[in-house]
């Protein structure tokens, strides 16, 4: 399975993410997420929110997260962008690729991501008023 991870302060270009997509032979399925921030955090307007990373143990937990879905579906590949730094409301905060043979594993796996990412992740956020 191939993997590619980003982690960045630069916006999330998702046209441009897409246009560079790989479906090989036999893979029937591209699942894209995109995490946007929200303009009310805990009920409350916010104007954005600030991410932090702790970089290193970032990156291994992203890695033990894509080995677990390599395990649990046959996924071709995953791409995955997280911003770091201020995000405005609006702005895309994540963007997860995910090409599978079938619809059904594309689908499962990203949602996998996702939610391990946040149970596992050490990526905070700070919302901004």
């Amino acid at each position: 399975m191939k993997t590619d991870l980003v982690i960045t302060q630069v916006k999330i270009d998702e046209c441009a993410l897409v246009e560079k997509r790989i479906l090989p032979d036999g893979m029937g399925a591209a699942v894209y997420f995109t995490g946007v921030v929200r303009g009310l955090e805990g009920g409350r307007p916010i104007s954005g929110i600030e991410y932090e990373v702790f970089l290193e143990m970032a990156e291994h937990q992203f890695d033990l997260i894509f080995e677990s879905v390599g395990k649990r579906w046959p996924v071709e590949s995953i791409r995955l962008v997280h911003r770091i730094g201020r995000v405005e409301v609006g702005e895309a905060s994540v963007w997860v690729e995910v090409i599978a043979p079938h619809r059904a594993e594309a689908f499962a796996a990203c949602q996998f991501i996702i939610d391990e990412m946040k149970r596992t992740v050490p990526i905070w956020k700070k919302a901004v008023v």
